[in-house]
């Protein structure tokens, strides 16, 4: 095995190449994935390295671009393509929501569709309307889909090789801020006979750092901020949970319950705007679960429900350290 550090984009790119290497069925397609490498580089070097038949650069059509992935889908080929920007995806969503979603429940199961579709999101990067959307939570309420979205460069690789290798379409929500955090992964080495030892199940959620007081749940980008958050809480004497959700659909409530009979507390926390947000499912669904270890209302922080705001009102929109340790005081209260 090797371990090295790198950051989550080239972790990313390096899921893509092993996958292209392992599987002649896997395809990429997106717009500027080929020459340019993608606007974000996440693709560098892989047209380059495996062709145009298999890294193709798409027409400005997202619609026609997972229309055409459904049809690869469906003659044997395992397509990845990228959406370039979150806004951008929603031309494509009848597509997805109609036709993706729905082929296997209405082929009674004879009829299986491969696809990924990578879609990078979230704000904080000083991007202009339409690049800074969190639509999760619009994908997660359509059944037949897998919704995932990692945190950590070993996450964003082992979590991408899985979802490609999943038989139903899963829908990878990359945090385009965390593109150049980076961090360790490690990968089997190239003259290793043993086959890759995958680190967990997709859907299973992950305890980012143990804790006694409150649990702190969110996934994606936020899983930096309440990590920040935990550690700022320990220096007043507090011990926070973190739990990294990893996938939004389904939800390992399993792990987040144990969490919540253990600290009697619980804080979601998404980019995503709180109203009809993924964190009132959560909310609910722990509620039922955990009504008698409760201490205090399960709270959520997120973005406003507004239209995301210009690049130099971002931060004001986006939860940050501060309004997640608001969010702790008050559970902390009751």
């Amino acid at each position: 095995m090797v371990t090295k550090s790198l950051p989550l984009a080239k972790a990313i790119n390096e899921a893509l190449r092993a996958a292209l290497e392992s599987d002649p069925k896997v395809l990429l397609m997106g717009e500027d994935i080929g020459k340019l490498g993608g606007v974000f580089r996440v693709t560098d070097g892989l047209q380059k390295d495996f062709g145009e038949s298999r890294v193709m650069d798409s027409p400005l059509a997202e619609s026609g671009i997972v229309g055409t992935a459904i049809g690869l889908a469906l003659r044997g080929y395992r397509p990845v393509v990228e959406i370039q920007f979150d806004g951008f995806v929603f031309p494509a969503y009848d597509q997805i929501v109609t036709q993706l979603a729905k082929m296997h429940a209405r082929s009674q199961g004879k009829v299986r569709l491969p696809v990924v579709i990578r879609i990078p999101y979230g704000g904080g990067i000083g991007a202009v309307e339409h690049h800074s959307e969190s639509p999760e939570a619009l994908f997660a309420h359509v059944a037949g889909l897998k919704i995932v979205s990692p945190s950590t460069p070993s996450d964003a690789y082992w979590m991408l090789r899985q979802a490609i290798q999943s038989d139903d379409p899963v829908i990878f929500f990359e945090p385009k801020r965390r593109y150049w955090d980076k961090g360790e992964l490690t990968v089997p080495d190239s003259g290793s006979a043993a086959g890759p030892s995958i680190p967990g199940e997709l859907h299973k959620a992950r305890v980012a750092r143990e804790g006694t007081d409150l649990t702190l749940a969110a996934y994606g980008p936020m899983v930096k901020v309440c990590l920040q958050a935990a550690a700022a809480a320990e220096e007043e004497g507090r011990s926070i949970e973190v739990v990294d959700l990893r996938s939004v659909s389904p939800i390992d409530f399993d792990t987040v319950q144990a969490s919540v009979e253990k600290t009697g507390r619980l804080v979601v926390v998404h980019e995503a705007p709180v109203f009809f947000g993924s964190g009132a499912e959560i909310a609910a669904r722990i509620t039922e679960r955990c009504f008698h270890h409760l201490e205090a209302p399960v709270l959520r922080v997120g973005g406003y429900h507004a239209p995301y705001p210009p690049a130099r009102l971002e931060e004001e929109y986006l939860p940050g350290l501060d309004r997640v340790l608001d969010a702790v005081d008050r559970s902390s209260a009751y």
